[in-house]
């Protein structure tokens, strides 16, 4: 046991409850998506923000890492970044919430259609987010004036390019409102320290067939950053 480093992390939680500063983690997939939170941030000194690298995988892992040798205890892991909105559900240019983060490829495929995790009995495909603090973050992005809503979001390993490949996503998961490829991974590592976990999404694209053209990751990335300042404001 590393009896000093046990000591300085209760130290610094000690120092921390002392200050009311909260300890809050935000995890990007991209150096871009990292940027635009902390232009958003302003430096505040309550959130540390990483790139957890693109994929569930790269994101679990780094995600993982950093909790395990964290100096000091984090309240809240927030997954944060751009991502395609499912048609009707989520416009380009708007911020999704997740009230459920769903692993949407974790399963296997049958004659008879997809069966998930949960299905086959291995565990599940979803992990819960605190129901009051995403819609308090959703009410927040309101009042900010962003246009903003609570809903699920789901994770890919490969994200859908296909027109059928999205109905069928629709259709299988009722209300998903985004989909991106982190959100599960760093939320199956912050579930694993105990930690509570949000994602929140600034939509970029519709789901479907890949139009580059049509993409406005510029736009999102500065939703991204006023959603950012809001976090300021209702986290801490």
């Amino acid at each position: 046991m590393n009896t000093d480093r046990n000591k300085e992390t209760a130290d610094r939680a000690q120092s921390d409850q002392h200050s009311g500063i909260r300890r809050i983690l935000v995890m990007t997939a991209v150096d871009a998506e990292r940027d635009a939170v902390l232009r958003g941030l302003q430096g505040h000194p309550g959130f540390e923000v990483l790139s957890a690298g693109v994929g569930p995988v790269e994101a679990a892992v780094t995600t993982a890492v950093v909790l395990a040798e964290a100096k000091h205890a984090y309240d809240l892991v927030v997954c944060a970044g751009i991502a395609g909105g499912f048609k009707g559900q989520a416009d380009i240019g708007s911020l999704v919430v997740a009230n459920e983060i769903i692993a949407a490829d974790l399963g296997a495929e049958t004659p008879d259609g997809f069966l998930t995790l949960d299905e086959l009995g291995f565990g599940t495909a979803r992990i819960a987010v605190t129901s009051e603090l995403a819609l308090r973050v959703t009410e927040a992005l309101r009042e900010a004036g962003l246009q903003a809503h609570s809903a699920p979001v789901l994770t890919l390993s490969t994200v859908t390019g296909t027109a059928e490949a999205a109905s069928e996503l629709a259709a299988r998961i009722p209300g998903a409102a985004a989909e991106g490829m982190e959100g599960f991974g760093i939320a199956a590592a912050a579930r694993k320290f105990g930690i509570p976990v949000l994602e929140i999404r600034s939509i970029s694209n519709s789901v479907g067939p890949r139009d580059k053209a049509s993409w406005r990751i510029g736009d999102a990335l500065k939703s991204l950053e006023a959603a950012s300042t809001v976090l300021m404001e209702v986290l801490i």
